[in-house]
This record gives structure tokens, C-alpha cells and sequence, in this order.
């Protein structure tokens, strides 16, 4: 099989063991694509839409979180803001120098990397970073880079559950008040012990605009909470939230990094970009902008040192380039291995795959006040104009799940009842007609090697549209950190208006996805609906099984699974 295109049941064989197992574990893709259900009358959209009955059937008032957020599943999946694609699979190509399994999250948490030859740990990935300032990004590249040397106050294991890192207690005092109790003898890489008044710092400069000399992309990552103090007398500090804020702990748990605060005030952005100075198992040794940033072990770490004693990270962007690094010993862990290149991997005898079911959902977005995307019959259009399974069977050889709405399957909130849309040309053909923009001419702007298959996915998506009389589409391929960069700067008009995208979900919660993508105020929205507001605010201000009930008893989220960076 080597050098040959291996389906998912091939996949298996050649991954072996539990790691194949867990890699399709929840993964098969009930709705199969075949948007089943849809009645093609209105602009209802299509898919199973089955949670409301008929089309134009009154739906039953929500009553619970839960069922707020599957409605807006619903309506997002009419309204159409989205060209919805597919759930990402992460497949790792590794060297059998090391001993390490990959996490969903697509973090790479090189404290678990144990070296069997050799010292040193070499990681290559799509991309390098954007700065090394740990509040100032949202790329999960930038957060594999910085999370070596900067930590949150929760963490996750690698089953998902929520384990204490900076802090060794938290509980919610009350609705709107949740406290962290704030570990000893933790020091930072300057060796300048952890004081409580540095985590307050870090939470205010994400949630804060006028603390730290930062208005920070992150704010929605810490969605509800707005502030944090130090309590007297105590070393510990209070978070306060704008409502029950039902997910705080599972917020706490993917998200921000603590920094110690007088390093921060006493330097500059740029060189907080270019250094580190966090808690972490490792510390910069040196860093040279877009391509490599090298780490030494800290000896001082409160917990054991690191098995490896010395780490590099690196990029490359093409995924073949990657792959023949590792066939050639010259990395030890590298992301996306395409499906074309699965058997290469596993057959060379100092290589394996590592392959695991990601948390990430790839999109096309569709800017909804940007002309044609402001019309739901020409977004609709759009949908119906792809032919989804032929997408995930013939680019990415099965290694996706199709999707019809922006929450994946076994989050909190995602609505089992509504479907992918069908590919139906005749139907997108009409209404581009009833949408007023016959005639439209499209391009789709991607990113290249930064998803698997992401540039022939965007190619597909822009071919099948062109294939509709009424409408031109085209592709324009873009560096990743420059598109991510555009669609971060807080301004909707300054990007481009349709453009393939990923996120990944920390929490295995629907809110957030649809409150930093779908909603007015999102920091990567493409959408602005009052009712998707209101539906997201309701759900915010309740409590709820999964995500809620596991944050009260400071247990784990409904789902069982660190997501890492809820980014691109």
C-alpha cells in the first residue's frame, strides 16, 4: 500500500491497536450526508430537519440550555451562514524514538513526550507562530509553541477530565463568583515566584481592553467572565462572571495562560512576541522568527522535569515536505499526514501514525452583509451547489464526517435532528435566481497545508459551484497567518467575504463555536442575527447537564475531551 490512497477501514488496519479504535470513536457520521428530509418549499434550507416537524411548524419553546442551543443549531443550519463542510481527523506521523499518543485537541504537550533515543524532541507542524505573547493570538500553531512554556490554571488529562494546574482548588462561590485557589511553589522562568495578583492580572488582560497594554483576540475564550481579584488575606482570587456563566470551569480548563504581571508591564509588545517568561516544563533557549523556536527543560518546574531535555519546533507547509522529514529522521512528530501517505508512514518500520478524532469543524464562511452572501437564498445556494460526500470520499479518502450545522456531534447543544444538505444543483440553481444575484462571481480564499486537504477542498467547493450556470467561483490561495490575521483584526469589512476556515472547540459545548463564529460580537464572526443572539444569551445565563452540571461539582464536561485552542 505504500505511496496508494487508503480508505478508513485500510486506515484501520494500518493504525492498529486502541489509537484506530478511538480515532473513529464517535465519528461515523449518523446523517451520512445525504441530507435526508427537506421538502424544498420557502428558503427553509435542507438537511433532516425533523426537530421541528414539517416546514413552518411552530417549535416548542426551549427549556432547558441544552435545547436553547440545539435551536440555534437549527436556525444557523437554515440561515445558512456557512458553506458547512466537514469534522477534521487529525492523523500525526511519529518516530519510534519517542513514546507519546495524540490528544484531540490537537495540542502537542511535549511534557508527555518521552524520548526512547536521544535527549532532544523535534516537532514540525503547518505553520509557526504569530508571537509568542500567549494573550495576543488564536491559532492552535501559535498555542502548540507557547503552551511549552506558559499554563493555565486548569488543564485537562488525556481522557478530558478537568485536572488542577496553577490552581489547587477552585468552586463556585456563588452565581457569578467561582474562586481558585492558587498552588505554592511555583515559580516562573525569570525564577520569581507565582503570586496570586499575576493570575488576577492574566484573566483581566484577556476580558479587560484597558489592562496589560492589550486588547486581546482571546476575550470570547473567557465568554461571560469580567474580571478578576485578589481575595484578602487568602492566596486565591475570585473570577466574576456576567451571569451564572454555566462553563466557566471547562473556559478555565482550555484557556488562559497565566503571565507574571511586572514582566509584562515592563516590556514592549514586540518583545513579548519574541520571548517567553512563563511556568512551564520548558523555557525559550531561542527563537527565530518564522522558522524554529528552541527550548531547554526547566530544571525548577514544580512538577518532575520534563523527560526530554531539550525541544525544537519547526514548520513546513506542504504536507509530502513533512512527511519526508520524518521518513528521514529528521523530525519526530509531524501534523495532518494525508491519507495518500498513511501507508508510507506506517510501513518504514522507525514510523507510525497516531491518529485521533479532532475536535475541529472546517467551513466556508460567507460574510452575511457582503453582497451576494447577504442573501440566505444565495448562501443556501451555496450549500446545495457541493457535493459533500464526494468531498470527504475522493480529497480526504473518508478521514472527515460531514456536517450540517456548527456543532459536532457529542457536544452540548448539538441537535441530532438536523442534517447536511443534499447536493442538489438544480435547487441551488434556482435560488441563486430568487436570491436577485444571478450573475454573481465568487473567490474563495484558503489557507495551504495548514488543514488537511484544505487547499483541494476549497478547489472542489469552487468547481462545484462553477458548475452552476448562474454563478463564477474561483480560488485564491493564502498565506495562513495573513488570512488569520485579517479575519482577527475585530473589523468584518477588512477580510475577505468568503473563505475556508477551522475551529477547533475546547469545551464540547456548542456556545463556544457559534459565540465567537455566529453571533454580532464574535472576535471571528461572519454572522449577526438577533435571534442567534438571543437564543446564545438565554443559553448563557442557565445552568445545564454536561458542561454545567460538570463545572458545579468541578468534575469533567459532557464529552470527555480537551479540545485545545479554540482557534484556527
Amino acid at each position: 500500500m505504500t505511496g496508494e490512497s487508503v480508505d478508513r477501514r485500510s486506515f484501520l488496519k494500518l493504525a492498529g491497536g486502541a489509537a484506530a479504535t478511538a480515532a473513529l470513536a464517535g465519528c461515523t457520521g449518523d446523517d451520512g450526508g445525504n441530507g435526508s428530509g427537506g421538502d424544498g418549499n420557502g428558503t427553509g434550507g435542507g438537511g433532516n430537519q425533523s426537530t421541528g416537524g414539517d416546514q413552518g411548524t411552530e417549535l416548542p419553546e426551549p427549556e432547558t440550555r441544552e435545547e436553547y442551543l440545539q435551536r440555534a443549531n437549527l436556525l444557523l443550519h437554515d440561515q445558512a451562514p456557512w458553506i458547512f463542510l466537514n469534522r477534521q481527523y487529525s492523523v500525526y506521523g511519529k518516530s519510534n524514538r519517542i513514546e507519546w499518543e495524540a490528544r484531540r485537541d490537537e495540542r502537542i504537550d511535549a511534557y508527555e513526550i518521552v524520548p526512547q533515543e536521544g535527549t532532544g524532541v523535534r516537532i514540525t507542524q503547518s505553520q509557526m507562530d504569530s508571537g509568542l505573547d500567549p494573550h495576543d493570538h488564536r491559532e492552535t500553531t501559535t498555542d502548540n509553541i507557547v503552551l511549552q512554556s506558559y499554563e493555565g490554571l486548569l488543564g485537562r488529562d488525556a481522557d478530558g477530565n478537568i485536572v488542577e494546574v496553577l490552581a489547587d482548588g477552585y468552586e463556585r462561590v456563588e452565581d457569578g463568583t467561582v474562586r481558585f485557589t492558587i498552588r505554592q511553589g511555583v515559580t516562573f522562568h525569570s525564577g520569581e515566584e507565582l503570586t496570586p495578583a499575576d493570575v488576577a492580572f492574566s484573566i483581566n488582560r484577556i476580558v479587560d481592553d484597558e489592562v496589560g497594554g492589550l486588547v486581546s483576540p482571546q476575550s470570547d475564550q473567557l465568554s461571560g467572565v469580567t474580571g478578576a481579584e485578589v481575595v484578602d488575606g487568602e492566596r486565591a482570587v475570585d473570577v466574576s462572571s456576567d451571569g451564572i456563566n454555566p462553563i466557566v470551569f471547562s473556559l478555565f480548563a482550555s484557556y488562559c495562560d497565566i503571565v507574571q504581571q511586572s514582566w509584562i508591564e515592563e516590556n514592549e509588545g514586540p518583545f513579548i512576541n519574541s520571548n517567553m517568561n512563563g511556568t512551564g516544563p520548558f523555557q525559550l533557549d531561542s527563537y527565530e522568527q518564522d522558522v524554529s523556536v528552541s527550548y531547554t527543560r526547566y530544571e525548577d518546574y514544580w512538577r518532575e522535569p520534563a523527560p526530554a531535555e531539550t525541544l525544537e519546533i519547526t514548520a513546513a507547509g506542504e504536507s509530502s515536505t513533512r512527511v519526508n522529514q520524518l521518513l528521514g529522521g529528521e523530525t519526530d512528530i509531524i501534523v495532518n499526514v494525508p491519507p495518500q501517505d498513511a501507508g508510507r508512514v506506517q510501513e518504514n518500520g522507525n514510523t507510525e501514525l497516531s491518529p485521533v478524532p479532532s475536535t475541529r469543524v472546517i467551513y466556508n464562511a460567507m460574510v452575511y452583509n457582503a453582497e451576494p452572501f447577504d442573501s440566505v437564498e444565495f448562501r443556501q445556494a451555496m450549500n446545495y451547489a457541493i457535493d459533500l460526500p464526494s468531498i470527504i470520499e475522493n480529497i480526504l479518502a473518508g478521514f472527515a464526517d460531514p456536517t450540517g450545522q456548527p456543532t459536532l456531534e457529542g457536544f452540548v447543544g448539538y441537535n441530532s435532528d438536523v442534517g447536511p444538505y443534499e447536493s442538489d444543483p438544480e435547487r441551488a440553481q434556482q435560488l441563486v435566481e430568487d436570491s436577485g444575484y444571478a450573475g454573481a462571481e465568487i473567490t474563495l480564499h484558503t489557507p495551504v497545508g495548514r488543514y488537511l486537504g484544505d487547499l483541494e477542498i476549497a478547489q472542489a467547493v469552487a468547481g462545484q459551484i462553477d458548475e452552476l450556470p448562474n454563478v463564477s467561483a474561483s480560488v485564491r490561495q493564502r498565506e495562513f497567518g495573513t488570512l488569520a490575521e485579517e479575519l482577527l483584526d475585530g473589523d468584518i469589512s477588512t477580510g475577505p467575504s468568503f473563505y475556508l476556515i477551522g475551529w477547533g472547540n475546547a469545551t464540547f459545548d456548542a456556545s463556544q463555536t457559534i459565540i465567537p463564529l455566529l453571533t454580532t460580537d464574535g472576535a471571528l464572526t461572519s454572522y449577526s442575527n438577533e435571534e442567534v443572539d438571543g437564543l446564545i444569551d438565554q443559553a448563557q445565563s442557565m445552568a445545564g447537564e454536561g458542561a454545567g452540571s460538570g463545572d458545579e461539582s468541578g468534575g469533567t464536561t459532557e464529552g470527555g475531551n480537551s479540545s485545545g485552542n479554540s482557534s484556527n
